[in-house]
């Protein structure tokens, strides 16, 4: 397979995929209004997405590996650009639930291939091409805030930014149905890799690699829950416009952005488990200011820090668990994506619920109590890895 233009379509992919994630957080308020959402429905509106991404990522680790990556990824991208436009016409809530678990399934399946296909191309540097996908998703993330502010200023309306990144997806797809006919040609009469059905079952028995489960359960408890709820406790909780909410909240996907970009920089001085720790360590602190210090400049803070531990944490994680059974990499992944969906879908909804006896800047200790997890899951996933290493 070209290098390349699986690269592009990862890269991008995953960049566009990051801003959708985020979008549903920063528009929420909006949605919520237009739509009648009371605050469980919006969490539920984050806990079927999960279970989606759970559904999906169930689906890619056993049976992606039964098809040609490129073509799956561009019929991914249509699918998904067909399932935005849907939502962007919606009148009412409840079939925003229906579509919201076919957008996971759809966007963890394009996970799982893509952390898959890079960790097979680029597996003599596999932590710095697996840091710079992710980095591309928190570019995403970080560039949502300004996206949505962007063209707002051209009409303040929840659908525009979703139908604006259903078009750019289009794109995406042409691009990566053109790749796949081009790489076909190539490959035209040469003989095939067989293909296999994985199995979970294996793996999930191996201790190490269910503390890699835990940690990610951690990981999307607090990652998603902060960017899924952030900007409502921000602006309905604290008292922040929905400027200074999407600007805070920018603060941590930037956060995000730079751990993502230079935690493989990091590994020439620090050992793979000892940096987990020590991620783990700030977004424990990070999660913690945003409910203790809840002043602009303490937010901002206490937002950069948790991103700066967050960002580089997954793909570090994955990798390892990568290095140390690559042939089994979309269920590795699977994996990964099945524990984060889980932690997505038990803060998010859990906040939703709370929230509706108590105020959301209450609820919100849900986040932090997830960042108590992550360390824990994280200390126990890293003396793993050390074993591994010295075995």
């Amino acid at each position: 397979m070209s290098r390349l233009p699986a690269t592009i379509v990862i890269f991008a992919g995953f960049f566009l995929i990051g801003k959708l994630f985020i979008l549903w957080g920063i528009l929420l308020p909006n949605i919520a209004t237009e739509l009648a959402m009371s605050e469980i429905v919006s969490g539920a509106l984050f806990s079927l997405f999960s279970v989606g991404m759970m559904l999906g990522a169930v689906l890619g680790g056993k049976y992606a590996s039964r098809f040609e990556f490129m073509p799956l990824l561009a019929s991914l991208f249509s699918i998904n650009t067909l399932l935005l436009l849907m939502v962007s016409m919606l009148s009412s809530w409840q079939w925003f639930l229906v579509l919201a678990v076919f957008i996971g399934v759809i966007s963890s399946t394009i996970f799982t291939i893509g952390h898959t296909l890079i960790a097979r191309m680029y597996a003599e540097k596999r932590f710095t091409m697996m840091g710079l996908m992710d980095f591309m998703f928190s570019l995403g993330t970080f560039a949502a805030s300004f996206f949505v502010t962007l063209l707002y200023l051209v009409e303040e309306n929840w659908r525009l930014p979703i139908q604006v990144l259903a078009g750019v997806m289009l794109v995406l797809s042409c691009y990566a149905f053109i790749a796949a006919r081009s790489q076909a040609k190539v490959l035209k009469g040469q003989p095939k890799a067989p293909k296999q059905t994985l199995a979970f079952g294996v793996i999930i028995k191996q201790p190490v690699f269910m503390f890699l489960a835990l940690l990610s359960f951690g990981y999307g408890a607090v990652e998603f829950g902060n960017a899924n709820w952030f900007v409502s406790y921000a602006q309905n909780g604290i008292g922040f416009t929905g400027e200074q909410s999407r600007n805070l909240l920018a603060c941590f996907t930037a956060g995000m952005v730079i751990s993502r970009l230079t935690f493989a920089f990091l590994l020439r001085f620090v050992s793979v488990h000892r940096l987990m720790l020590l991620m783990a360590t700030m977004s424990f602190a990070g999660v913690f200011a945003l409910k203790l210090m809840p002043s602009l400049y303490g937010i901002g803070a206490g937002n950069l820090l948790l991103g700066l531990g967050l960002g580089g944490l997954f793909p570090l994680a994955l990798s390892a668990a990568m290095n140390i059974d690559s042939d089994n990499g979309p269920v590795l992944s699977g994996i990964a994506i099945i524990g984060n969906s889980t932690g997505v879908q038990v803060s998010s909804f859990s906040t939703g619920l709370w929230a509706n006896f108590v105020p959301l800047s209450t609820a919100f200790w849900v986040i932090p109590v997830g960042g108590c997890l992550l360390w824990l899951a994280t200390y126990g996933y890293s003396r793993k890895i050390k074993q591994q290493i010295q075995a």
